[in-house]
């Protein structure tokens, strides 16, 4: 049957996108807020995140100890997830039980309790899952790069905050940062999955509606001025390990760059997924595994971008072999880097990167999860148009558009460049 979709905004503020799918009795529900690491200021970084784990602390109507019980019970699954630009909740449950999920949204949208103790609680889990994230030397030189990137611009600090504001922020900060975000026209509702249209928007207009508006919030803007030539910097950490991490500036989701960016991408280093829980694919054709690991100055490379609101990183991760330098695999790069912008890619290289980036995409958004997915992250920094048009913006793309973006982005005078120098011990 032909998925048919509808898209509609309450009087709350509330948008609300529904994609019936009658291939099987499921329906995936996703709530996003438009609120994550960039709305913090110092002293309250990893409040979005913290926010998110609170939410799972019970309501009056649903208390902790229920909800795990009653989605599993009902043969569901459930979760959510905190980054730069959003916070989502999701729940992917047998189509005759999605009234549970909706009911819990819209309860704890408003009625989440935030009470001392299990804030105190989870103050202790989310310390604990920073110091278990400074064992691991990627997040550490990530980190460091992160905050050498973004000296201005809120992207400057992880979602996960700071250990000094983990340990001061108050009962109180966190819920007025949930009544200041959470509220219907901050939100969006997307689902997808076997039902009857009209009577699911009925349904959710019953359940949502009314709930009152809030005030917009205030967003930071904080824009990150240009960078004034190459940065490097070095970490040091437990384990055997040497890695380098070579970050160059990328554009937003919504900048036309995006897109000749995404089949580079593919083309340097294997496509990445902007799906964040979809799978990927092979990477072994791309150029730099060919000049890094297949030369043995590299056990493993790897490309990553994201889809956000203002220009983020685009991050090449090195994994350097044991018996060779980090130098060595640094040249490499750049060789690969300057032959991309002075010789003209061949037709049959376009030809491959496009067929990877597209069948990346593909695989991130077949089974009715992932569709429900789509429908509210590509909201959160475009619009659902963003990606119904994405294949075919791939697909235009061509040989003068990859030279033209890799001269433009990749220049030696905007990057920061990270080495992790392990010092022996258990990594």
């Amino acid at each position: 049957m032909e998925n048919h979709l509808i898209q509609v905004t309450l009087s709350n503020g509330l948008k609300v996108l529904l994609k019936e799918i009658r291939t099987a009795p499921i329906i995936s529900s996703w709530l996003w807020y438009r609120v994550g690491s960039r709305d913090e200021v110092q002293g309250r970084t990893g409040i979005s995140h913290w926010v998110e784990h609170m939410q799972f602390k019970g309501t009056e109507q649903f208390p902790a100890n229920v909800l795990d019980k009653a989605i599993s019970r009902e043969g569901g699954t459930w979760n959510a997830m905190t980054y730069l630009d959003w916070t989502a909740y999701f729940e992917t449950m047998p189509a005759d039980k999605i009234d549970l999920a909706l009911r819990l949204e819209a309860d704890r949208m408003v009625n989440s309790r935030f009470n001392e103790e299990e804030v105190a609680s989870e103050r202790t889990v989310i310390i604990s899952e920073r110091e278990g994230n400074e064992n691991e030397p990627l997040f550490l030189l990530g980190e460091a790069i992160q905050q050498t990137a973004f000296r201005i611009h809120p992207y400057h600090h992880e979602v996960i905050g700071d250990m000094t504001d983990l340990r001061t922020m108050t009962r109180d900060d966190l819920y007025t940062h949930y009544r200041t975000f959470y509220v219907p026209n901050n939100a969006v509702l997307a689902l997808a999955g076997d039902f009857d249209l009209p009577s699911m928007l009925a349904r959710i207009q019953e359940l949502f509606e009314k709930i009152p508006a809030g005030p917009e919030p205030t967003r930071i803007a904080r824009p990150e001025p240009a960078q004034n030539g190459e940065v490097r910097l070095s970490v040091e950490g437990p384990g055997a390990t040497t890695y380098v991490q070579v970050c160059y500036r990328f554009p937003s989701a919504t900048h036309p760059d995006f897109f000749p960016l995404s089949v580079l991408d593919s083309l340097l280093a294997g496509p990445s997924n902007l799906n964040m829980f979809g799978g990927g694919i092979s990477n072994k054709t791309s150029r730099l595994y060919r000049a890094l690991v297949d030369k043995q100055l590299a056990v493993s490379v790897h490309g990553g971008a994201q889809a956000t609101i203002d220009p983020f990183l685009y991050t090449i991760t090195m994994t350097i072999h044991p018996r060779r330098r980090p130098e060595d695999a640094l040249a490499a790069l750049d060789t690969e880097l300057l032959r991309l912008k002075e010789e003209k890619v061949t037709k049959e290289e376009i030809v491959r990167a496009i067929k990877q980036a597209r069948a990346i995409f593909a695989y991130g958004s077949e089974n009715i999860t992932n569709q429900a997915f789509w429908l509210g992250y590509a909201e959160m920094f475009a619009k659902y148009e963003w990606f119904l048009t994405y294949l075919d913006k791939l697909s235009m793309v061509t040989a003068k558009d990859i030279q033209r973006v890799a001269n433009e982005y990749f220049k030696p005078q905007s990057r920061v460049v990270g080495t992790y120098v392990p010092q022996g011990g258990e990594e």
